[in-house]
């Protein structure tokens, strides 16, 4: 949620960011318009409910008809105290359902546009060639007996599988190698829940516009999580933290409903609906939020160099950031059958935005508490074995193990089963 206080002072600042996001800018008057409102209800109130304490003090003094009067005065000023509460109230809520559907104000600097006008920021790695024709992950896959599309859609539906053999063991590999050096970085590992409440899911912003991603329990009032950032931005709700920053990582499965993506990357384990990832997550000062969503993006790409795969970085356009973000960073890695980059890490700085919806505050140097800035990276998922099995890839079907992951898979090479 946005700083109604900053709001006032500078209104063009958040014209500026939801043009920059294809968002109406009309928004802003409305917002001005309901928080004027509001604050001249809260004086008119608190103003009407300190005549009534003084007026209370004349009428025990009075007696006789005069007290009868003072009586019915008194009477009628209740009624408008409690009618000039129940109207701030009422402004409040409107004015909170407002906030609570404008989106962060971007980051200086951010791209313009939408999902298309992405800025490529560097490429990494060299996108390699061979003297066959490589097979897709999927068919890597089958032929090491690490990936099962037929059963996992027999048990669970389509876009659902099994990692099986070598595909199990790869990505426990991949995923322990990002928790050990999210600890080496001094990240506090966590084990998060999955299911969480609404105001956790509701507070970083992911019932808004992708509602429709969420999977919900309505019978317990309960979602599950699409990244463990829902339950890490929400280990301190409602807190006033110290000692910034504070840095967490969590394992944990993720659930996407992907909804309004059929007929898109049907094949593989590329867009599913179940998955793992490993998740770095930041409390930090406002003001140290531009340095630390650098340090996350460096972090996310010494992981990929850790298993040799080509990629490029790129800054995400505003209005592809989602409604937390105030700036976004990916890492696409190559994948070579699709002749193309993929997503396969993204860093996001928050700024104050959930911490304002789930207050989480910091004392400053005065001792007044203020909100703390949230930010969150990918370190790894299971979509990494994607780019990992076609990068790596060899012309008899077997694969070569980047040398960082071998002490956790026991393996050099994927050799193909015998069926």
């Amino acid at each position: 949620m946005i700083d109604l206080r900053a709001l006032r002072e500078d209104p063009d600042r958040l014209r500026a960011s939801q043009r920059a996001r294809g968002e109406d800018e009309k928004v802003v008057d409305t917002l001005l318009e309901l928080d004027a409102k509001r604050r001249a209800a809260l004086s008119s109130f608190e103003s009407l409910r300190a005549e009534q304490k003084s007026f209370g003090k004349s009428v025990s003094k009075a007696q006789g008809d005069e007290r009868q009067t003072l009586l019915t005065r008194a009477k009628e000023l209740a009624q408008q105290v409690k009618d000039a509460e129940a109207e701030a109230d009422r402004l409040g809520a409107e004015l909170d359902t407002v906030l609570k559907g404008v989106p962060n104000l971007i980051e200086d600097g951010a791209p313009a546009g939408g999902e298309d006008d992405y800025v490529v920021l560097e490429h990494v790695g060299e996108v390699p060639t061979f003297d066959f024709e490589p097979r897709d992950h999927l068919e890597l896959g089958e032929t090491l007996g690490a990936i099962d599309m037929e059963r996992g859609a027999k048990v669970s539906g389509a876009r659902f599988y099994y990692l099986t053999g070598v595909g199990a063991r790869l990505q426990y590999a991949l995923l322990n190698l990002a928790m050990e050096q999210a600890v080496e970085n001094g990240f506090v590992p966590m084990y998060p829940p999955v299911l969480v409440k609404p105001e956790a899911m509701e507070g970083t912003g992911f019932l808004g516009a992708h509602a429709a991603e969420v999977y919900q329990l309505p019978e317990d009032d309960l979602y599950l999580v699409g990244t463990s950032e829902v339950p890490l931005a929400a280990y301190h709700m409602n807190e006033i933290i110290d000692a910034l920053p504070r840095r967490y990582t969590a394992w944990s499965s993720c659930f996407r409903r992907e909804a309004g993506s059929y007929g898109k990357d049907t094949r593989g384990v590329i867009r599913v609906h179940q998955f793992d990832k490993v998740e770095m997550f930041s409390y930090c000062d406002p003001a140290d939020a531009h340095e630390e969503h650098l340090r996350l993006l460096n972090w996310e790409k010494e992981m990929l160099a850790k298993v040799e795969i080509p990629y490029r970085v790129i800054d995400v356009a505003a209005g592809d950031l989602g409604a937390s973000a105030a700036r976004k960073y990916d890492c696409e890695a190559w994948v070579p059958t699709q002749g193309r980059y993929r997503e396969v890490t993204s860093t996001s700085n928050c700024t104050d935005f959930q911490a304002r919806r789930l207050s989480v505050r910091a004392k400053d140097a005065d001792g007044r508490s203020r909100p703390v800035a949230t930010l969150n990276g990918t370190l790894a998922t299971t979509r990494w074995i994607v780019a990992i099995l076609e990068n790596h890839q060899r012309a008899d079907g077997s694969v070569h193990v980047p040398e960082a992951l071998r002490k956790y898979l026991g393996l050099e090479v994927l050799e193909p089963v015998k069926r």
